[in-house]
């Protein structure tokens, strides 16, 4: 969509049309601001909305440092529950080539030139311009600050679907259907007999075939490629005859959809009548998505009867709040007809479902079109759908009990409009235009008939009067500083004030609460009666009295009758007979904008991983069912749900073999069963895949002015710390770091639960996770206040203790604690599921007045880091004394760099830099002494190997030492390590072809300040568990310490 709205951008009237857009989309109707916003765009219209849609991120709050065990009253846990927890709606992402290039997959094995020439339509310009795409540098497609996270697949995590120009329709689409399992299979399985392809002649049947190809290399890319997201040019570029707009409303998607199954409906219709001719039924497409209802009905006196077919099943949004509404207007349609009635002749029909389909489709119509303003315009109201609904109520089997049960609720609702018009009459009295209500009006003539006259006020009523002024008109600046203004200031009421309000009586609190302050007079000339004897005022009174009690207990009678008959409507269609036939929510298409523009995307409910996930182009993250409500149900802002997949039991969530194992091995089992040419299909673009990764970390090497690690690859490593159940790399690259050190702590943590059986038993969950949070914080801090001993250190047991040992904020530890009992992996039993969604629902209550997120990440990222650098310094000190000096140099490099960067924020951030700089050194001359062996052993072989640790591995080494600050030590020993191969300068036993090459050597061991510093990373190391790093530290550091004089601080 870019290139193309870039293309048209130029014209006055073109951009007019952009401008109309925006104001659509966004609401906002200054053209100036409107165009401005697109220009910065450069002509791109959703990255222009996104300029002006999205909210700024709010800023951080410092917070103050930790101290000793706090109590549980004031901690982010003594909170109390939220009634209604909610969460901001996350950013939303729009249509963006920028972010979506990627090489173009390889060539489809499988379309033979004949079936793309049957197509009968130019494609000059769209092969040209794929040749060219092919052929572009792979700089230019992955951007110059790209990192491998950014392109390459994390583990077996779902892939995205490139955008390439307004095809976002088209990624949820087809991402909803290759995430059901049957439909995967049978796209993948497709395959027909050579015969049939030669024999089919028709336009239609040609492109059917090309595209079901086309679709198998793209779901067998989706299946098993390395690559974060797929391309989908060249499906999409059959599609372009059908749909030549690249501007596609919400009925050209819906249109979309039912071609697409009806071209694969055609297509496995040519594998069925290779057996079956003509036999619909067979069709797989059929079975699969299509079903039937009767429509039974009284037209004009005549009854009349149907039986349709039915794919995706039509539902008008406007006028209906949920699904089941939106149903059974679709299900019911006519009243009896009042010209008719005395004919006693019904005017309507009714529909019955007598077969559903496994996979039940429902769109959603949100469009109408404005006469007034002769273009479509798109509905916004709410409308709500649930995770499982139950289609009992709509089938012909059924047809009895419900026809029993909707007259039934037909005279529910006729019997609530009267119970409500009642209501009404008592609440809304009188006969003028202001109307009040009954009780009220009751209550003021009791107020007027107990008002003395103005002769009677006393000076004690005048003396309370300024008490009176202060309680109703608060200090200004009060209000103003305080975000509940009023609540606060009634929260702060002295002791007396208090005492006056709670003794008051309940007119003069509400005329505090309703009324401005009057001043004596006021109040001595308000409307009393002039005479009134004590006998009629008692009897007035005693009948006012009664009455207002009356007609209260009449008012509350309605309202329990109304809301005794909310709840019989609410539960009619709850029996459970009428519970049979579920059906649970696959899929749900997104729709943001307005009718002729917008982005699309989906959400798409993981069987394997119980949770639901938002396909948005190349994005695929973990999403969850409150965040789906926020942006599908509608009513809060443009973005609501156009389509709706709900599957029955019938279609398997992950395929036959679920017991066996998570979704990684059952995708692998699927890439095994394809067919040759598709496997080497995938082969070929995981091959081209890893060429262009190679050309990259080329190109990359080159730019490096010294030895970084990147922050990414810091926290790659880390995130696969925590043992097998974690290693997982899609895990990595969803869950913040707290959750993985939550994760890393869960033994930790389940223990601490497992301690808590009494209080849980005794007091309920809420008890347990107090004493299970005071407990562990109690334990981790005694743990950070011992003394550390050459062969323990406390922090590689738990992060807290790192925390509390560097003063980590008071806010910081208690969050990540709290993040702790909240863990998703603590689902051991009942009783560690309660206190996981206790903390929980205590953790969301948490917001950024209460911890500096930024801060909170700081904080996790530097543990992190610290446990890489404690990990590359055991694991170099282990391969060195296995003399493998080669590996265990590259480590100690690494960790020694790494540790600079924590040990410039505190002392005790990092490791001891003495330990590793001292066998970094060790490692370093003793690597030198094999490189001057092999060199001087004048063996071709044995003189390449040595030149080779040299280039690749000493001399990157001594520089990097040189750019940091330096010890005596390190300068003696480089200074050794030179003047070791300045030595064999002139020897005569060396050729001259030999000190050739060690005249090239030389400048570069002496000078290194000019050239570029590569030193490659180490292989990533996987712990399995915080025990077993402390156990090989423990292990590591005797050997050193009954080895050397080393002393480990």
């Amino acid at each position: 969509m870019t290139a193309e709205l870039r293309a048209r951008g130029g014209g006055g009237e073109d951009c007019q049309v952009l401008l109309n857009q925006m104001k659509e989309i966004t609401g906002i109707q200054d053209s100036a601001f409107l165009l401005a916003a697109l220009k910065a765009a450069d002509g791109d219209l959703m990255e222009a909305v996104t300029f002006l849609t999205e909210d700024p991120a709010p800023e951080p709050v410092q917070n103050p440092a930790a101290a000793e065990p706090s109590a549980w009253e004031g901690s982010a846990v003594g909170k109390q529950l939220p009634q209604d927890v909610g969460a901001s709606p996350a950013p939303h992402n729009q249509d963006n080539l920028h972010t979506a290039n990627t090489v173009r997959p390889p060539e489809s094995p499988k379309a033979p030139a004949a079936e793309r020439d049957a197509a009968e339509r130019p494609q000059d310009t769209h092969s040209a311009e794929n040749k060219n795409r092919s052929k572009r540098k792979r700089c230019e497609v992955w951007g110059e600050n790209s990192k491998q996270n950014d392109w390459r697949r994390a583990g077996d995590w779902p892939v995205g679907m490139k955008n390439i120009g307004n095809t976002c329709w088209f990624s949820a689409v087809i991402q909803s259907l290759f995430q059901l399992p049957e439909f995967r299979r049978l796209v993948l399985g497709y395959s027909l007999p050579q015969n049939v392809i030669e024999s089919c002649h028709s336009h239609t049947g040609k492109r059917n075939i090309a595209f079901m190809q086309e679709l198998q290399c793209l779901f067998a890319l989706m299946l098993g490629t390395w690559r974060k997201f797929v391309d989908p040019s060249a499906a999409l570029e059959l599609l372009r005859d059908v749909f030549r707009s690249a501007e596609l409303p919400q009925q050209d998607v819906s249109e979309f959809t039912h071609k697409l199954l009806d071209w694969l409906e055609d297509a496995f219709q040519l594998t069925v009548n290779v057996t079956s001719l003509g036999d619909k039924s067979e069709n797989p497409m059929v079975q699969l998505f299509y079903g039937t209802f009767l429509t039974e009905g009284v037209h004009e006196g005549n009854t009349f009867s149907k039986i349709e077919t039915f794919g995706q099943y039509p539902l008008q949004v406007n006028g209906y709040r949920n699904l089941n509404e939106c149903l059974e207007g679709a299900m019911v349609e006519g009243e009896m007809d009042e010209a008719t009635a005395s004919q006693s002749v019904k005017y309507g029909q009714e529909r019955w479902f007598t077969k559903l389909p496994p996979v039940l489709t429902f769109e959603l119509s949100r469009f109408e079109f404005n006469q007034s303003l002769g273009q479509p315009e798109k509905i916004h109201t709410k409308l709500e759908f649930p995770q499982t609904i139950y289609m009992d109520r709509y089938l012909y089997c059924n047809k009895d009990l419900i026809q029993m049960k909707r007259e039934e609720m037909k005279r529910l609702k006729e019997k609530m409009v009267t119970l409500q018009q009642k209501l009404e009459r008592y609440m809304e009295y009188g006969s003028g235009p202001a109307r009040f209500p009954l009780p009220d009006m009751l209550q003021y003539v009791l107020e007027f008939v107990a008002t003395k006259p103005a002769v009677a006020v006393s000076s004690a009523q005048s003396s309370q009067t300024p008490l009176l002024h202060c309680q109703a008109k608060p200090n200004v600046l009060d209000v103003l500083s305080q975000p509940n203004g009023i609540q606060e200031r009634t929260d702060t009421r002295t002791e007396h004030e208090a005492f006056f309000v709670a003794n008051s009586s309940p007119q003069q609190s509400s005329s505090m609460e309703l009324q401005p302050p009057v001043s004596p007079a006021e109040l001595s000339e308000r409307p009393a009666p002039h005479v009134v004897s004590r006998e009629e005022l008692s009897l007035v009174q005693t009948c006012l009295q009664r009455w207002r009690n009356e007609i209260e207990q009449d008012v509350q009678d309605l309202k329990e009758s109304i809301a005794g008959i909310n709840l019989s409507i609410e539960q009619m269609y709850c029996d459970p007979l009428l519970q049979q036939v579920p059906y649970r929510l696959h899929a749900v298409l997104v729709h943001e904008g307005q009718a002729n523009a917008g982005h699309y995307w989906a959400f798409i409910y993981d069987q394997p991983r119980k949770r639901w996930l938002k396909y948005n182009d190349i994005s695929v993250t973990e999403s969850s069912w409150e965040e789906l409500e926020r942006e599908s149900f509608g009513g809060l802002r443009n973005a609501s749900a156009y389509c709706l997949m709900y599957i029955s039991d019938q279609v398997s969530p992950v395929g036959a073999d679920e017991d066996e194992g998570p979704e990684a091995r059952q995708f692998q089992k699927e890439v095994e069963a394809l067919s040759p040419e598709l496997r080497h299909y995938i082969q070929e673009d995981n091959w081209r895949l890893e060429q262009e990764a190679e050309e990259w970390d080329e190109e990359q090497s080159c730019k490096i002015p010294q030895m970084e690690p990147s922050p990414t690859s810091e926290l790659q490593d880390l995130s696969s710390e925590s043992g097998p159940e974690q290693s997982s790399v899609c895990e990595q690259s969803v869950h913040s770091l707290s959750s993985e050190h939550a994760r890393i702590a869960k033994e930790q943590t389940a223990k601490a639960i497992a301690n808590t059986a009494d209080a849980y038993e005794k007091n309920g969950v809420e008890a347990a996770l107090y004493e299970a949070f005071h407990e562990e914080y109690s334990r981790l801090y005694l743990l950070s206040k011992e003394t550390p001993t050459p062969q323990n250190d406390a922090r590689l047991q738990h992060v807290l203790i790192y925390f509390l040992q560097n003063n980590a904020p008071q806010q910081v530890v208690e969050r990540t604690l709290l993040e702790q009992f909240a863990d998703k992996n603590l689902s051991y039993d009942e009783r560690s599921i309660s206190i996981m969604k206790v903390a929980r629902a205590k953790l969301s209550e948490i917001g950024p007045d209460d911890v500096d997120m930024e801060e909170y990440k700081r904080w996790h990222e530097d543990y992190s880091l610290f446990r890489k650098v404690s990990i590359y310094l055991l694991t170099g000190l282990e391969l060195y004394q296995n003399r493998k000096y080669q590996e265990s140099l590259t480590y100690l490099v690494y960790a020694y760099q790494s540790n600079t960067k924590l040990l410039l924020k505190g002392s005790n951030r990092g490791v001891s830099e003495s330990l590793i700089a001292l066998y970094r050194r060790k490692c370093l001359l003793k690597l030198n002494e094999v490189a001057a062996s092999l060199f001087v052993s004048c063996e071709e072989s044995h003189v390449s190997e040595g030149v080779s640790i040299l280039n690749e591995l000493i001399i990157p080494c001594m520089h990097l030492m040189n750019n940091l600050e330096i010890s005596q030590e390190d300068l003696d020993a480089i200074e050794v390590m030179r003047n070791r191969w300045c030595s064999y300068l002139g020897r005569e036993d060396m050729d001259a072809k030999l000190q050739m090459k060690l005249g090239e050597l030389l400048p570069r061991l002496l000078d290194g300040s000019t050239e570029v510093i590569v030193l490659k990373e180490p292989p990533k190391i996987r712990p399995n568990s915080p025990y077993d790093l402390c156990s090989r530290f423990a292990a590591v550091m005797e050997s050193i310490h009954g080895a050397s004089a080393v002393t480990v601080n």
